[in-house]
């Protein structure tokens, strides 16, 4: 019988990283044990482990906050995933990093593959891309699992806020114009658990990888359904990105082309009306 696969997650209370201390033989370490802002620390954590596989389920994801503390969005997200990278490449052992569709300018209308040029519209993105940079030059086994719209019953997120906003208001404005496929939390952690243990066995497959939920929809559409499966009657008026401003520009297109993961994994694309109802499921329990 084969033994199960040790994997230490960066991250605890995240929406991935809560999902993951769901499975077996998965340890999460908290800010205390692994601080974000101190990439030596989190080097010197993988060097230290007994682990068979590092998964990076932490991030700064606060897109428009990142606009004004680049610093340590840069940390968190570039500085500290090539240092960890760079302690599991030293290792030998798999390395699963958790990016974004905000990597990307969002132009066109075509899902993005991930061979695509880059082009981040602000610091949240670039800080992002760094640790992908990072995560692939360490030169060890490893994916980046770029994914979007990432919703759970943990944290805060936009099902968790329309579910709020909606039995307090019987009319919403919501932008229709940014479309991309919202991903269940719960399918992003077992589609990482699953990577993991494929690249301890085959090193060769990695690489960059997409992930989201399908069908792509906009935000007002991902909305309604929102209301629709929580039996809220709202009233919901589309408009574009330009009536709602934000300090960080926003892409327009985040639909992923997720074919390759199905290839070198196995791994479908989930249908994310399934998750949303189970998440809903999980918030009225």
């Amino acid at each position: 019988m084969t033994a199960p696969l040790r994997i230490l997650v960066l991250g605890k209370t995240g929406q991935v990283a809560s999902e993951l201390a769901r499975f077996g033989s998965v340890t999460c370490l908290n800010r205390d044990q692994a601080d974000l802002t101190d990439p030596g620390a989190c080097e010197a954590v993988i060097a230290e482990c007994d682990a068979d596989a590092i998964i990076n389920a932490a991030a700064y994801t606060a897109v428009d906050r990142a606009e004004e503390d680049r610093e340590t969005a840069m940390l968190v997200n570039a500085m500290a995933p090539t240092a960890m990278a760079a302690a599991a490449a030293a290792r030998g052992i798999p390395f699963v990093h958790i990016s974004t569709d905000y990597v990307f300018d969002g132009s066109g209308n075509t899902p993005w593959q991930p061979h695509d040029a880059t082009g981040p519209l602000g610091v949240y993105g670039t800080s992002k891309l760094g640790g992908e940079k990072g995560g692939t030059a360490a030169g060890g086994p490893h994916a980046i699992l770029r994914t979007s719209w990432v919703f759970s019953a943990h944290g805060a997120n936009f099902v968790k806020t329309m579910r709020r906003l909606g039995a307090e208001r019987d009319a919403l404005t919501i932008v229709a114009d940014q479309i991309g496929g919202p991903t269940p939390a719960r399918d992003i952690a077992a589609a990482c658990v699953t990577i993991a243990r494929a690249l301890k066995d085959d090193p060769s497959k990695s690489g960059i990888y997409h992930f989201s939920g399908a069908p792509d929809i906009s935000w007002a559409g991902f909305a309604r359904e929102i209301f629709a499966q929580c039996g809220l009657s709202v009233d919901v008026t589309d408009i574009p990105t330009s009536q709602y401003p934000t300090p960080a520009e926003r892409p327009l297109n985040s639909r992923l082309d997720c074919s390759t993961t199905t290839t070198a994994f196995g791994i479908a694309r989930p249908d994310w009306r399934a998750g949303l109802a189970q998440v809903l499921n999980d918030l009225n329990t």
